[in-house]
């Protein structure tokens, strides 16, 4: 009797576990042995397992393009996540300010960005305002008198002009979960601190922050995962086939796609796959951590 009591449990969780199973734990496995082979456009059939070559070609060999990825990637979302939050903060600020007019109208107006399609959001921002010819920002550039630019033809300003349309797509998310984060702090600790002499400064340190981190802190972390896997702003801006910028911009995620749909190198691509799995895992625990101690 008491095993079926403890066997029942596990009977009714079977549907769910294997279906799991399939979806989650088999992709994963399978991707991991793939790492392991030498599968690609010319081995699609006879392929050979080649143990770790695929991880030492990734991670040792320095022309191999991932460990530039890998610090784009890192960059990219340090850049991010500190703009974002900075800007956030201050913005959401200005929106709970108690003589601010038509504030819900406000917020209403910053959620657009983030609810409009990734695809269209970015297809807009590369024609309506990066293109050389036709765009926005390059008819200020002409009415100031200065010449055309071409912002996704090197590196570097194709790398800011992503950060900056990531930022205009996200930021009104995390604007969202600050503003939400302040309203619950309560009123008559300001009122005191100023009471006492504080700034908005010292308001800001010792009662605001402290009091919204925790409801912010899973927002963050959130927000850190999601920039760290960003594919589709890199890809569609810089890296589309068709309309190729110049740029030789590579994330981690877009140097996978490469050389599995481009240079069709599965098990390359594979190996890539899993040491990106490696360091979310690795993120994971320490955030895990982390929260657990601010709870």
């Amino acid at each position: 009797m008491k095993n079926r009591q403890k066997l029942r449990p596990w009977i009714y969780s079977l549907p769910a576990l294997t279906l799991v199973g399939l979806i989650v734990v088999f992709p994963i496995l399978y991707t991991g042995y793939i790492s392991l082979t030498n599968m690609n456009l010319y081995h699609w059939d006879n392929y050979e397992l080649i143990g770790l070559d695929n991880f030492q070609r990734a991670l040792l060999k320095v022309d191999s393009g991932f460990l530039k990825a890998l610090l784009t990637t890192v960059l990219w979302t340090i850049f991010n996540m500190v703009i974002q939050v900075v800007l956030a903060f201050f913005i959401a600020l200005g929106l709970n300010v108690r003589e601010m007019k038509q504030a819900r109208v406000y917020k209403t107006l910053l959620m657009f960005p983030w609810a409009m399609p990734a695809y269209v959001s970015i297809l807009l921002w590369r024609v309506g305002m990066f293109n050389t010819e036709f765009g926005f920002l390059n008819k200020i550039l002409l009415s100031l008198g200065l010449g055309k630019m071409n912002f996704l033809s090197e590196n570097v300003p194709a790398f800011l002009s992503c950060m900056v349309l990531n930022l205009w797509m996200a930021l009104p998310f995390m604007i969202m979960m600050m503003d939400g984060a302040l309203q619950s702090v309560d009123r008559s600790y300001y009122e005191s601190a100023r009471l006492d002499g504080a700034g908005f400064w010292k308001q800001c340190r010792y009662i605001t922050v402290p009091a919204i981190r925790p409801i912010l802190l899973p927002s963050v972390i959130m927000t850190t995962f999601t920039t760290f896997k960003q594919f589709d702003i890199v890809y569609l801006l810089t890296m589309q086939k068709g309309s190729l910028s110049g740029a030789t911009l590579q994330t981690i995620i877009t140097y996978a796609h490469q050389n599995a749909f481009v240079s069709n190198n599965y098990g390359l691509s594979s190996a890539v796959s899993i040491v990106i799995f490696g360091f979310i895992i690795v993120f994971s625990l320490f955030t895990n951590r982390g929260v657990k101690e601010e709870a």
